[in-house]
């Protein structure tokens, strides 16, 4: 039986984008304007072609989306076997830490049958983020790589970013070859750190989600994540209880904003969302924090000051939270399955040789975010 949630009032009219708090930044993306077909496919005297061109970012401006409309979403682990016979059966899997990650080898996720891809669903959760090796996901069909993504969720269509030329539901993290524009990023910012769970700005945000390599630098360019259910449960309880009921806003108007100042583009107006400080995943039932200060903005009913400290300090918490953080390194053939409810994360620009680093994302909407009562 599934838990009691707690009741969300309705979402007050009011636009608390102005907040000093978790203001947006964004360090990987390049955009249409410093984007080169002629480098990208032929490539430059320092850096080779792109290796998947079918790949390439697309920016179709003409092309617009209305508002995202709610839907029942399943989630599949429900259905799983917890001794996962269908998805690890041959598999050697390596924990990289002990509280988060997991390094499996031996498994094709383009093989899994529907039970196989249950267990992924739970041993997701479960390990919050697995790094999948020796995959052949960038290989096959972009259609069949979305029909796999497609059985975890309605495929989201992110607002600004390029996708591959008729698959706009591929989010594509691209930056290109002989692009050196981190060394003018680090002019102004003295880290490149993002901590950030994907699109948390709209009403069901993501859940399961696949991202893998196509192209990237000899070093460098990993990404972080964070445990937020074990962020969670570190707090005092008096202090648990306390974040209970708490709801905050979420913002997509600086990600479009910037879109637009970088001559990209906004496929569907960006919008605010509220949701609680604590959700509670539907599946194991573990509670975790649910803010992030890309999107993060305000803590409905507190002052701006007030607001501002209490998510400052959370922030705080989860940056140094270094024993419930993993680091995963990406290689060729890397497909990495996180669950976007209970974690946070942030690449890297840490290399600044023009080597081209350039990923797919398939982003399956979940549900939409409910906390349980306090349970102490």
């Amino acid at each position: 039986m599934a838990p009691a949630l707690v009741e969300t009032p309705q979402e007050p009219a009011v636009n608390y984008t102005k907040s000093g708090t978790g203001q947006y930044k964004e360090a990987y993306i390049g955009g249409p304007k410093v984007f080169s077909q002629e480098a990208e496919l032929h490539g430059t005297g320092k850096q080779p072609p792109a290796k998947y061109p079918k790949y390439l970012p697309t920016w179709d401006a003409t092309k617009k989306y209305p508002p995202l409309e709610l839907f029942d979403h399943y989630d599949h682990g429900r259905d799983a076997d917890p001794s996962f016979p269908n998805l690890l059966k041959d598999a050697k899997v390596v924990n990289l830490t002990a509280n988060i990650g997991a390094e499996v080898h031996g498994v094709q996720l383009s093989k899994l049958t529907d039970a196989g891809k249950d267990e992924l669903a739970l041993l997701v959760a479960q390990k919050k983020v697995v790094a999948f090796r020796d995959q052949d996901f960038a290989d096959i069909p972009i259609e069949d790589a979305l029909k796999i993504g497609g059985y975890f969720g309605r495929h989201h269509i992110h607002p600004t970013s390029g996708g591959p030329a008729g698959y706009p539901e591929v989010h594509l993290v691209h930056r290109g070859a002989d692009d050196t524009t981190a060394r003018d990023f680090f002019e102004e910012r003295t880290n490149s750190v993002t901590w950030h769970s994907d699109v948390t700005y709209e009403k069901q945000p993501p859940g399961t989600t696949f991202l893998y390599l196509l192209d990237g630098p000899g070093a460098g360019g990993d990404t972080l994540f964070a445990n937020q259910a074990v962020a969670y449960q570190r707090l005092s309880p008096e202090f648990r209880k306390r974040l209970h009921g708490l709801q905050a806003v979420h913002s997509g108007v600086e990600q479009a904003d910037n879109a637009r100042n970088r001559g990209g583009i906004v496929r569907r107006e960006p919008i605010q969302s509220i949701h609680p400080l604590v959700r509670t995943h539907p599946v194991t039932g573990e509670k975790a924090l649910y803010v992030n200060p890309q999107f993060t903005r305000r803590i409905v009913g507190y002052k701006k000051e007030e607001s501002d400290f209490l998510l400052n300090f959370l922030y705080d918490h989860i940056a140094k939270g270094q024993d419930f953080q993993a680091r995963v390194k990406w290689a060729a053939g890397t497909v990495v399955v996180w669950d976007n409810r209970v974690t946070i994360h942030s690449a890297l620009l840490d290399w600044d040789d023009g080597a081209r680093r350039h990923l797919a994302r398939i982003t399956p909407q979940a549900e939409r975010p409910t906390e349980t009562p306090f349970e102490g």
